[in-house]
């Protein structure tokens, strides 16, 4: 256990972290836009905390005009009252970042913004492409200068080029499209026009909204409900959609049978005041937690769940069983920077500068403790001590989702094998490892149920079947 120990807090101590989010405005009115998406985007900090920015122009001015500012930071660290107030324009979109392709600087921080012959492009793109490190070869023996290290430059580049062949911003987003393979939902904005784009196995949300004489672009209905807009719909897998004076229009000439939405949206990364492709996203967690009940029943006191992804399956646990539900943690929602690491010689601390146990809750009781996943294994033994030491009895852990065994390609940061925990262990090896008092995981048949028995879902992570030829190096990163 010791060895282990110290094995483990070697490595960078995280949660899992989604990509990015991007949202996007256009009034019709000619409105400012950069105030909207900046509480868009604040709705969307959990999908990215380590970057932010905002890109406008406007429609009615001089063509071509793009105004951009972005930051290392929360939203609201890198955005203040001025900066806003110098986005002037009436069409945009705004991005939040977390890093799993590319470094955590300033200069891969989005929207990007391109200048090129045709014109100005800004871009927010959420996901992760395979196949960008082939991509970016050949652009650059084509003469194309990368000024940063992530995969979504390639897609600007892209879209940049395809535009001198064919007759639309649209078109060239297509075309674009059709030669990149992986995770995307993107946001484009031309000087007369915003476009969304999902890719065709639909592997990240994005849907349409709209206030008054406005239409919106978001990652997720949560900002739409921010801003005051409607949920019109959500984009399709492999379908395009453009935003212009002309109203919505629809391509699907990408879209294919096969589809493979990222469960683990539902399970962890998603607000739960969210609904993607239909399906609220808290009541897939709150299904997590009853299927858990029957699947791993025990005999215990109080049932808990780890915020904030756990406690809507913790309540599910909680009515299945009929264990009273309570809230053992106070969480610190108002930590800062989070690429700001103690020293390593700190890292034990870094648990609790999250999270902290009510000792009155579960004093002297035989716990069920439910979080959403174990990773490496290091924040969970940390907390199962902390109950501990807490005064807790007994800690079960039951987790909503199966054990981590394979690393993810298409946008979330599940690290390479070697440093999954559940890799080559049984789940009695994981639960000793943790010093739980016994171990659940849900089963990967069992994830189409929180969904309302969808298959088309993407469970890589888990079961090592990716929808899609993963590339042969693990190249996350060094791109």
């Amino acid at each position: 256990m010791k060895k282990w120990n110290e094995e483990l807090t070697s490595q960078e101590e995280t949660e899992l972290h989604e990509e990015c989010g991007v949202f996007g405005m256009y009034d019709f009115d000619g409105g400012d836009v950069a105030s909207s998406i900046y509480y868009g985007l604040f709705a969307l900090q959990h999908r990215g905390q380590e970057s932010a920015g905002i890109a406008v122009s406007d429609t009615n001015g001089p063509k071509g005009q793009v105004k951009c500012y972005k930051d290392m930071g929360l939203v609201n660290e890198v955005f203040d009252r001025d900066k806003l107030e110098k986005l002037n324009g009436n069409i945009g979109c705004g991005h939040v970042r977390y890093s799993t392709a590319g470094d955590s600087v300033r200069e891969n921080a989005q929207p990007l913004v391109i200048n090129y012959i045709k014109g100005t492009l800004s871009l927010a793109h959420n996901g992760n492409l395979i196949n960008a490190v082939e991509l970016k070869q050949q652009l650059s023996e084509t003469g194309a200068i990368f000024q940063t290290t992530i995969d979504s430059e390639v897609i600007a580049y892209l879209i940049a080029r395809e535009r001198l062949h064919v007759e639309s911003a649209e078109a060239a987003v297509r075309e674009a499209c059709k030669k990149i393979q992986g995770a995307y939902s993107l946001i484009v904005c031309s000087p007369r026009k915003i476009i969304g784009a999902r890719d065709p196995f639909g592997f990240k949300p994005l849907c349409i909204g709209k206030r008054d004489n406005a239409y919106f672009l978001s990652s997720e209905t949560c900002a739409l409900d921010t801003v005051g807009a409607e949920f019109v719909r959500d984009v399709e897998p492999g379908e395009i959609v453009t935003i212009s004076s002309d109203g919505i229009s629809s391509d699907k000439s990408m879209q294919q049978t096969k589809r493979a939405r990222c469960i683990f949206e539902y399970i962890y990364f998603a607000r739960p005041d969210s609904k993607i492709d239909g399906i609220s996203v808290y009541e897939s967690r709150v299904q997590a937690g009853r299927i858990l009940a029957k699947a791993h029943p025990v005999d215990a006191d109080i049932v808990i769940g780890v915020p904030e992804s756990g406690n809507p399956a913790a309540l599910g646990f909680s009515m299945q069983s009929g264990i009273p539900y309570g809230n053992g943690f106070i969480k610190n929602t108002y930590v800062g920077r989070t690429f700001i690491k103690p020293k390593q010689s700190q890292r034990e601390s870094s648990v609790k500068v999250k999270l902290n146990v009510l000792e009155e809750v579960v004093r002297d009781k035989r716990v069920v403790m439910i979080d959403d996943s174990i990773v490496r294994g290091t924040t969970s033994a940390r907390i199962v001590k902390m109950l501990k030491n807490a005064g807790a009895k007994e800690v079960h852990v039951r987790i909503s989702s199966p054990m981590f065994e394979h690393p993810c390609y298409f946008g979330t940061d599940v690290p390479a094998e070697e440093q999954l925990i559940a890799h080559g262990r049984s789940v009695d090896e994981v639960c000793e490892m943790i010093g739980a008092d016994s171990l659940g995981y849900l089963e990967i048949d069992q994830l189409p149920d929180l969904i309302g028995g969808a298959n088309d879902i993407c469970d890589a992570c888990f079961s090592g079947n990716y929808p899609m030829e993963p590339p042969k190096d693990d190249i996350r990163g060094l791109n």
